[in-house]
């Protein structure tokens, strides 16, 4: 199959934005709870209405000191309450949200406020903010410094009626975020998202396919993913649009404890995270002299999976997976609150074993596809419709294409509208509503689309991280020594380097730092020629976020040319040969 479309289910008037869930909740049931935030003493309830006066007060601070429709305004923070905050605030003033992640290196903050123009930024910490400044950010509000109070106190003469005036004055087409996405060029590109992209497609999906997992009372969700990352964004607006309890967890080394007292009913997650859970359970059993258990605990679980889309399990497998969810299968679920049914994952490849393995245990992860450009999900395996080791079939309002080289193309709800201030690059990525993801595809009789490649040359981390290499590889190749640089890290744990030395330059450094009578051949192993390659890893790591650095690196025996065909004519490294060919070296970085 070539093409495959999910009709729209819901007409999303134009009139419609991001904020008018929030008003209409709040005045229809002001006392709803609709997030549960860390305490002292726990998790404190908040209810739409508080959340409501809350977004206002920050908005009306926001309008009173002069922030006008559609100026964009940075935020840079952890995963929290004040984000989510914050974020509707700036929408209900009529502005644009620019996230940064709390990660980003000065020279990314940088880029992202002056090519997006924001006229200011709300940021988490005094160390934030400090960035945010030397970045060249002029007005800053810092969170933990009393930031909101100070906008909240700013905007006491703003009326309600001048609030609302601002607040309706935007449309479902006027521009709601600014999320910046790696690209090929190393300078990240604007994706333009509306409040439609969002409305869109959160109300079609709630409705459609994503209603059972949502749950129609009682469901809640514990955020830990970056809020500045699109899929955690779209969750965040789906569950105040589906009345589903949210909460945030900003600090991944209190999650598991976070998990255990919050108790959500489904997860947002990318595969890293239930590699740890998978990893970690493996590691506790062995260490405790039940590996054997677990292995077949793991065998029956993932064969009683596969059971259920065949005919069902026989009784035999029955028995066995009733006894191993009293032994093993319920403390996992114990482990992430022990309410989880489902868990949605995106951002990398999960994999038949995983996805098998933990439906077996009771919690089915719902495995999807999308890029920022898409808002998120684009497909996503559904309880109703759900092929492990697909990504699942279109979002109601979206169109799934192959074209004539395998490419995925998506049109729908989801699509941007341009990147900002990048005509160029929107004129190549768009072309009659249909977005080139860059990446391969096909699609079964049944509408289900499964990744068999990239077109492009983008990592994507198992942790979800967007990485270009090319601007890593570049500043590495800066040093003198270094000859070739290939970046790794696709589907992986971190990102890793393969770096070849250069056989001219090699000399002159040897007779400079004494090493003249080292042959070429035994350089790449010498403490002092590590040393260096640390150096240019270094400097390359300051330019790029914690989760983009290169965390190792490998110094190869030979150099990549074009008579052993690594290299194209034109000098580029070709890198699927290179990755195949030195699939040992890559295996030991990570092993």
């Amino acid at each position: 199959m070539r093409e495959f479309t999910v009709p729209s289910l819901v007409e999303v008037p134009d009139s419609v934005t991001t904020t008018d869930t929030v008003f209409e909740r709040a005045a229809r049931n002001p006392g709803q709870i609709a997030f549960r935030r860390p305490s002292a003493s726990g998790w404190e309830p908040v209810s739409i209405g508080a959340f409501r006066d809350e977004v206002v007060r920050v908005a009306k601070g926001l309008i009173a000191l002069g922030v006008q429709p559609g100026d964009r305004l940075g935020l840079l923070s952890r995963t929290r309450y004040e984000w989510t905050v914050v974020d509707y605030a700036i929408w209900a003033a009529g502005a644009v949200t620019v996230p940064v992640y709390e990660t980003s290196s000065v020279e990314q903050i940088s880029w992202i406020l002056s090519d997006s123009g924001a006229a200011g930024i709300v940021t988490e910490t005094a160390a934030h903010a400090a960035s945010a400044r030397e970045a060249g950010a002029e007005r800053v509000w810092v969170i933990d410094e009393g930031g909101l109070a100070e906008l909240a106190a700013a905007g006491e003469q703003v009326t309600d009626e001048q609030f609302e005036e601002r607040r309706t004055s935007r449309r479902g087409g006027d521009l709601a975020t600014l999320i910046y996405t790696s690209g090929t060029t190393g300078r990240p590109k604007g994706c333009e998202l509306t409040h439609a992209n969002f409305t869109e497609l959160c109300r079609n999906g709630k409705v459609g396919e994503l209603d059972e997992v949502l749950g129609a009372s009682g469901g809640s969700t514990l955020l830990f993913l970056p809020l500045a990352h699109v899929f955690a964004r779209l969750i965040q607006v789906l569950v105040i649009e589906a009345g589903v309890v949210l909460g945030h967890s900003p600090d991944i080394k209190n999650l598991l404890d976070d998990l255990g007292s919050f108790k959500p009913t489904f997860l947002l997650a990318v595969p890293r995270v239930f590699e740890k859970v998978y990893n970690g359970a493996e590691q506790k059993a062995a260490a405790g002299g039940k590996g054997k258990i677990f292995a077949k605990a793991a065998d029956t679980a993932i064969a009683y999976s596969k059971a259920l889309d065949t005919g069902g399990p026989a009784l035999g497998l029955k028995v066995k997976h009733a006894v191993f969810d009293k032994l093993v299968y319920g403390k996992l679920r114990e482990a992430v609150g022990g309410n989880v049914t489902h868990a949605v994952s995106g951002g990398a490849a999960l994999g038949d074993r995983l996805g098998h393995f933990f439906r077996g245990v009771g919690i089915t992860i719902l495995e999807g596809y999308g890029l920022t450009e898409t808002t998120a999900p684009a497909t996503v395996n559904t309880p109703r419709h759900l092929k492990i080791g697909t990504v699942g079939r279109p979002l109601p309002g979206t169109s799934v294409r192959i074209g004539d080289d395998g490419e995925i193309l998506i049109k729908g709800v989801g699509v941007l509208r341009g990147y900002w201030n990048n005509e160029a690059a929107s004129k190549e990525a768009l072309e009659d509503g249909w977005f080139r993801t860059g990446d391969l595809g096909s699609l079964d009789d049944d509408g289900f689309l499964s990744i068999t490649g990239r077109k492009k040359e983008i990592l994507v981390t198992a942790g979800g991280k967007n990485v270009a290499p090319a601007p890593l590889e570049d500043r590495v190749r800066a040093h003198p020594l270094v000859s070739q640089c290939l970046v790794v890290g696709d589907g992986r744990k971190f990102i890793a380097a393969l770096v070849t030395l250069d056989v001219e330059a090699a000399g002159p450094w040897q007779e400079v730092n004494g090493l003249a009578d080292v042959p070429f051949e035994e350089l790449r192993t010498h403490p002092r020629i590590k040393e260096e390659i640390a150096k240019a890893v270094a400097d390359a790591n300051l330019s790029v976020s914690r989760a983009e650095q290169i965390r190792e690196f490998r110094i190869l025996p030979g150099d990549f040319t074009v008579e052993n065909d690594y290299l194209t004519p034109s000098l580029k490294v070709k890198r699927h040969l290179v990755v195949r060919d030195f699939s040992a070296e890559i295996e030991a970085i990570y092993g």
